[in-house]
């Protein structure tokens, strides 16, 4: 993986990225890494970042939604503590600075700092007026809290961590929500898995996938715990998913 400065993807010609300046609802501006399909324009994903920052797996995400036609946008969430993080996981100092970032991180801010990436995304010229979001660990929690407070057309969470603490939003979903969970996952233990289950099998807008004899990140391409059939298999929901409910 890379590290080092936010800098866009050099890897794809044909569809570059680039930085752009996002304004925050309580003042102030940060960046996001925006990704265009070679059509220039149509809905909008808003990519939300794990504890590693925007890093080359969140730009490759960004790019593989662009490439279905999407424009996908990843704003720095962790920019009120540091602007421009940009970690991988295959060494213990970076899981650390990871680590870190995180429990430094307000997550109410958090949620508005996407929002406002999710409204300027909607108002962007080529955006078809429909946004989604959709996140990974960190990210996964987000996406569940984007689809309680935000006005997110659609939401997907990758192994959310946390939500079993916030299980009382859920009466405020708005929209469709998808949840991807590894049963495996060490920080989501098996009895906030059931909480989750159990509080959400009878919400209409939600869907729920659970996958056996995987763990955490399992869709981090080139993680430790990465799993290319379950990941495939998540990935594909995923885009059936937004093909449903932003097109």
């Amino acid at each position: 993986m890379e590290t080092g400065g936010m800098t866009p993807n050099r890897g794809n010609k044909n569809m570059p990225g680039k930085m752009i300046d996002i304004t925050a609802e309580d003042g102030g501006s940060f960046q996001g890494f925006l990704a265009t399909p070679d059509s220039g324009g149509g809905a909008g994903v808003i990519v939300l970042q794990e504890i590693f920052g925007i890093n080359y797996f969140i730009r490759e995400t960004c790019h593989r939604l662009a490439a279905q036609g999407y424009m996908a946008l990843c704003p720095d969430l962790f920019w009120r503590q540091e602007p421009g993080v940009e970690l991988s996981d295959m060494t213990e100092g970076e899981w650390g600075k990871a680590f870190g970032f995180y429990q430094g991180f307000d997550m109410d801010k958090g949620v508005a700092d996407a929002s406002a990436a999710l409204e300027q995304l909607r108002g962007t010229e080529g955006c078809t007026g429909k946004v989604g979001t959709v996140g990974y660990c960190l990210g996964g929690m987000l996406a569940y809290l984007t689809a309680t407070r935000t006005k997110a057309d659609a939401s997907v969470g990758y192994y959310g961590v946390g939500i079993q603490d916030a299980l009382g939003e859920a009466g405020n979903i708005a929209g469709p929500h998808m949840m991807h969970i590894a049963e495996l996952d060490q920080f989501v233990p098996p009895e906030a898995q059931t909480a989750i289950k159990e509080e959400l099998v009878d919400n209409s807008k939600v869907t729920i996938h659970s996958y056996a004899n995987v763990d955490h990140a399992f869709a981090r391409t080139g993680g430790e715990h990465f799993d290319s059939a379950c990941a495939e298999q998540a990935n594909s929901r995923t885009a059936e998913f937004f093909a449903q409910h932003l097109s």
